[in-house]
């Protein structure tokens, strides 16, 4: 619901930009690039003690997209985005598009609400989109952003109030 107005708490109405699917996609595609290049260098150079997917059958039912259950991958990824978006706000990708996590009121949220929002991410991603999508249309909201009370958000990266940019020359 881009445009929408909010009600801060001091009394003053902010505007808060639910940022695109398209952004969010392009997000979430840098971070599993970059994390599974880092995991995948870090692997490599410790070996099979890196390796958590031995307790889970292979199989198509176990992986999620690009994400395989159970192989480091996911829990790798559930852990880089609950630490960065619970103390920072941004993830790597979302730094990269001007994009952060945030309360639905725009404010800062914690580790436990990003751990929430970022489960259905690294495990759950078709079905917390799908659900979305079908039971909550227009908001711009995952399933687990509905229950972790988190939107994304584009991040105002214009001039602050009063202040106008220019080009010399």
């Amino acid at each position: 619901l881009a445009g929408d107005r909010m009600n801060g708490r001091d009394g003053e109405v902010r505007e808060v930009r639910i940022a695109s699917w398209r952004r969010r996609l392009g997000a979430w595609l840098i971070d599993i690039i970059l994390v599974g290049i880092l995991w995948d260098l870090l692997a490599g150079a410790a070996g099979p003690i890196t390796q958590f997917h031995f307790w889970l059958p292979p199989g198509p039912i176990f992986s999620a997209w690009f994400v395989h259950l159970g192989s480091g991958d996911a829990l790798i990824l559930f852990a880089y985005w609950t630490v960065l978006e619970g103390t920072r706000g941004q993830s790597l990708g979302k730094m990269a598009l001007g994009l952060k996590v945030t309360d639905r009121r725009g404010d800062a949220i914690d580790l436990p609400r990003a751990a929430i929002q970022s489960f259905g991410k690294a495990f759950l991603l078709p079905l917390d989109v799908l659900i979305g999508w079908i039971a909550m249309p227009g908001s711009g909201q995952r399933l687990f952003n509905r229950l972790s009370e988190t939107i994304v958000v584009l991040v105002d990266d214009g001039a602050p109030e009063g202040v106008r940019y220019v080009r010399p020359g």
